[in-house]
């Protein structure tokens, strides 16, 4: 029931596979009240090791880090101590989300949820980006604490942005890893946690978002999540070029969830998951979430991390 990393290496098959699971619901509206319902279902489910505690239609289909599996056979089959939850809702899509945190059971686990809705509220496809000690820079305590400090709460209505905005927010974001001539729209202040680590510690009014690599890039089989009352988009995706134990593209299993707020990044949370212990790359002394090449701080030599803030903010559950 628990991931065996041995086994989770990521071809290239198997990748074109779950992007064809797992394609968009145009079109597929329905009631935000039955989306939390079942991400409710889902974080039951998830405590209590049982799947069958989620409401899965007849077909549907369960995938791990864009491993297609018996959803009797993944993590979710497996009891866990979940610390905290956070849920967003598309209503146009029809798609559920949840970013959830065990960072006090005796496996630690972070783990994003994308789940598609049929409009009986059944669960028709689910899909998890499952990180856990050896993953890009893991550390679900600090994770923890980061998160739940965080405010992501419900935007009031005339301060909405379209979904298009959002969306175009995100997009620029990982566009701009491979094209340092795109204008990513980050506001000031905007952090990014990148596993364990909180850029905003450096600079807590500052914009610390930014984040660049020096070789073309192209982040591919993007999925979407967006809700428009908290400002969210969340991408499930594969991150190119990190992982040293596999070809450039299309990459390894990585989601992103960004806080939109007027049309400006303001919160970016990145989990990447790695087939070889912290993907092959070595993190240089005082130089936070930042391996050769990689993303994160201010490079090698640069500031350790400030203390992770206290934990109590808006926005969990």
């Amino acid at each position: 029931m628990r991931r065996d990393k041995a086994r989770v290496t990521i071809m290239f098959c198997s990748i074109v596979l779950a992007g064809v699971a797992f394609a968009p619901n145009a079109g597929a509206a329905c009631k935000r009240e039955m989306l939390q319902k079942v991400a409710d279902a889902y974080v039951k489910a998830q405590t209590a090791g049982k799947t069958s505690m989620v409401p899965f239609a007849k077909d549907a289909s369960y995938a791990e880090n864009d491993q297609v599996m018996d959803v009797d056979k993944g993590v979710l089959a497996g009891p866990l101590k979940v610390d905290f939850t956070r849920s967003f809702y598309d209503t146009t899509q029809c798609a559920a989300f949840t970013e959830l945190v065990a960072a006090t059971d005796p496996h630690p686990y972070v783990i994003l949820t994308r789940m598609e809705v049929t409009g009986k509220g059944q669960v028709s496809k689910m899909e998890r980006v499952v990180t856990d000690q050896g993953d890009w820079l893991f550390g679900a305590d600090k994770y923890l604490n980061l998160t739940q400090a965080e405010k992501w709460d419900e935007i009031p209505k005339d301060k909405r942005d379209t979904r298009a905005v959002i969306q175009a927010a995100a997009d620029a974001y990982l566009d701009g890893w491979g094209n340092p001539d795109i204008v990513v729209p980050h506001g000031t202040p905007c952090a990014r946690l990148e596993g364990s680590i909180s850029t905003g510690t450096r600079n807590p009014e500052g914009n610390t978002c930014n984040m660049r690599f020096g070789q073309s890039m192209n982040v591919t089989n993007r999925r979407y999540v967006i809700d428009e009352n908290f400002g969210v988009v969340v991408i499930f995706h594969n991150f190119p070029f990190l992982d040293s134990g596999l070809p450039k593209d299309p990459g390894t299993p990585a989601g992103q969830m960004f806080r939109v707020e007027g049309g400006k990044n303001r919160y970016i949370h990145e989990l990447t998951v790695c087939t070889t212990p912290g993907c092959g790359r070595t993190r240089p002394a005082g130089g936070p979430g930042r391996g050769p090449g990689g993303p994160g701080g201010p490079g090698p030599g640069g500031p350790a991390p400030a203390a992770a803030p206290a934990p109590g903010g808006p926005g969990g559950k």
